[in-house]
Order: C-alpha cells, then structure tokens, then sequence
C-alpha cells in the first residue's frame, strides 16, 4: 500500500510540474511585419508571383525538349478532353483533373459515387466531389482516385490537381515521377486508369483524319501521330495550366489584395516553418518529406510548443488519422510529396487517402505533427485565411501568344 501511494505522489508531482510548464517558460515571440517586409520576406522563401502573361510563363516552364507552341498547345488540350484516350471511350484526362465547368464532362465520376456496385470504401469515402462537381480544382476530390470501369487506386491513394503541376519537381505522391511526359504515359497505360496501351490508342487515333492531320500541322512531319508525340502535346497543354489569384497581386504590389487576417496568416504561414516545404510559385511540389515528423501517442512534443499545456492523445498506427489503404509513402518510409497548396481550398479531402475532409482539420494536424505547433483557434483561422488568398482562376495564356511558327 505504501509503494502504491509512493507512486501516485511521484506521478502527481510529476504531473503537476508539466502544468505548471507554461507559467514557468515564455511563449515564443514570432516575428511580425509590415507590408513591404511580409512581401519581401515572402519572395525570399521562394513565394513568387506566378505568370501573367505567355512570354513570363515561357521563361518559367518551357523545356527545350518539348517546346511550347500554340499549335501544340491546342492539339493537348483537344487530346486533354477526349474520351478517346481510354480503352471504352468513357475517361479522359479531365474527368479525373477537372478545369471545366461544364457538368456533362463529370458525368463518369458522378456515375461512379452513385452507382450501386461501387466498393464499400467509395461508398463510405469523404467524396466532396458530390457538391463541387462545378469547381474547377484540377482534381476528382474523390478520396480516392477512380478510373476505368470504376476501378479505385489500389493503394487508396487519391488524386492530386493538375493544377500549377508545371512548377512542381515531383509529381507523384511518392515523388518518383518528375515528369510531365512520363505522368501522362502512366495514367494513359495504368490498368486502373485509362486502360490503354500505346498501340491501341494510336489504331484508334489514327482513324480519325483530323488528328493525323493535326498532328502532321503541329510536329512538321509525315506519321508525326506517335504515343510519345501525344505525350508531348498534352504536356505542353498542361504546362498552361497555372492559376493566379489574391496572392499574387500582393506580391506584386497591392497591399490592399488580401485582408489583414490572411496577412497574419502568412506570417504564422512562414514563422511555423510551414514555407520551408511548402514553396516556390506552386506553394508545393517541390519535395518528398518524411510525414509524420511527430508522433502524439502520449505527451505531445513540448520543445517547440512551451507556451501551451501538455496534450494527451492516442492515435492509431502511425498517421494522426485513418491509413485508408495502408500506403506508408515512398517504400514504406514515411516520405511523401510535399503537396501544392495553389487552390488548396477546392481540393478537398485531404492527404494521400483523402482522410481529411475539412481544411482548418488539416492545418491543425499539420501543426501538431509536422512542425511540433499546438495552434490556436485564432493561428488555425488565420493561416486558412492566407490559403483561400491561393484560390485562383487558369490563366488564359492563349490570349497573348505570338506564334513561334
């Protein structure tokens, strides 16, 4: 009895100093800025301001090997939106990267969440996609992917927007892609997907007479209708495919371009370190990361965090939510691609799985298991703020291209 009542003081005592930790360490005090400096020091951490006009985007992301045009530009796009390139003539690129408003082009995948037959995870799935068939996110916002016959990814892995991809070094959840063109060859070939190897889809795109015309047009060569040439076309589309917004504005001047509030944001956005990762003109993309940095089984990481109270948490396996699917990124070690962040606010559910579906859930997660941050009700509203400043519109480059012929 005496051991037992030992032990009950030693863990009062104990529990009790961690208490009383927040009256005996200062909080951490974060820089602020005014509106020039936020600017600068945003542009510093490689926050850009994307494009405005076709000569920028030029010196931005065309590759030498596969240059842009406008006669290309125009036969991806067409390629982009026909059905043609899978196996039954159902998918295209924009039904799993939607950028059109048009509700008729969604109709595989409002077929597939509503259809009887779909797999208990669909039917069970964070599928924001039933109310913003309108949006243009880039992305399915299915928790997971869908592609041929309404086969799901087999690792539960959903769909990243195509949006702004062109600024990205890494294109796959497990950053093993880093190629526009190879993207493309994958999802066109992969039997979940589109179903449909390079043969057969060039027999099918050959009986039509205006593609191996245009194709001829744009590649300046006879038989110029080539997998790797389709390939090329629709990433030369894609690589237009960039978004501007609010937060551009400001970082080109206009102090007035987002509120006070998103100001703030930004500035808890670059004191929690959370521009270390997400950077460049994409907000993202730009690496693989190791995901979760902290585990909260227990007392949460007090080192960064000295102003709060100690937390007590139980999470299951390693992740702060469901591992619908059991993928563990890049082979099984935790290392995901840093996702983009343009267009945050319309590419719900989040993370690989989809198993977040509310935005200011994700930052929350990302400040306790990420960068070791307790966040506050009023930093979790504020940098949500910032993130709605990245939601934009594609710019149409087209209006403003001098043809190169």
């Amino acid at each position: 009895m005496k051991s037992f009542l030992q032990v009950i003081i030693v863990a009062f005592i104990f529990i009790s100093f961690l208490l009383s930790l927040p009256n005996l360490t200062k909080e951490r005090n974060f820089k602020t800025y005014k509106d020039e400096q936020l600017r600068a020091t945003a542009q510093s951490k490689g926050l850009k301001p994307i494009p405005n006009t076709y000569e920028e985007l030029l010196k931005i992301v065309n590759d030498k090997n596969n240059p842009l045009s406008h006669e290309k530009i125009t036969l991806g796009k067409e390629l982009f939106f026909d059905t043609k390139l899978s196996l039954d003539d159902t998918i295209s690129c924009s039904t799993c990267h939607m950028i059109s408003k048009n509700p008729n082009e969604k109709k595989v995948i409002l077929n597939a969440i509503t259809s009887k037959k779909q797999p208990n995870d669909m039917k069970n799935a964070n599928n924001c996609v039933i109310c913003h068939l309108s949006d243009e996110s880039g992305t399915d916002r299915l928790s997971t992917a869908i592609g041929y016959k309404g086969a799901t990814n087999p690792h539960h892995l959903n769909t990243m927007t195509i949006l702004n991809s062109s600024l990205a070094k890494v294109l796959t959840w497990d950053g093993e892609v880093k190629s526009i063109e190879k993207q493309i060859s994958n999802s066109i070939q992969s039997s979940y997907k589109m179903n449909i190897k390079e043969d057969e889809l060039i027999k099918k795109l050959s009986k039509d007479e205006k593609y191996i015309n245009h194709f001829n047009e744009v590649f300046k060569e006879e038989n110029s209708l080539t997998f790797i040439n389709i390939q090329k076309a629709i990433a030369t589309y894609v690589r237009t495919l960039l978004t501007r917004s609010s937060f551009d504005e400001f970082l080109e001047g206009d102090n007035n371009a987002i509120s006070a509030t998103a100001k703030r944001g930004l500035v808890n956005f670059m004191n929690f370190g959370c521009a270390g990762c997400h950077t460049g003109m994409s907000v993202g993309g730009q690496s693989v990361q190791r995901f979760p940095l902290r585990q909260f089984a227990g007392i949460h990481d007090l080192r960064p965090n000295l102003g709060s109270p100690p937390d007590f948490e139980i999470i299951d396996d390693t992740f702060p939510f469901e591992n619908k699917g059991g993928y563990k990124g890049r082979a099984d070690t935790h290392f995901f691609r840093v996702p983009i962040l343009r267009n945050v606010t319309k590419t719900s559910p989040y993370f690989h799985n989809g198993s977040v579906d509310k935005i200011r859930e994700a930052v929350e997660i990302m400040g306790r298991h990420q960068v070791g941050l307790n966040l506050s009700n009023q930093q979790i509203d504020e940098i949500v703020e910032f993130l709605k400043t990245l939601e934009g519109n594609v710019v149409d480059y087209t209006k403003d291209i001098k043809v190169n012929k």
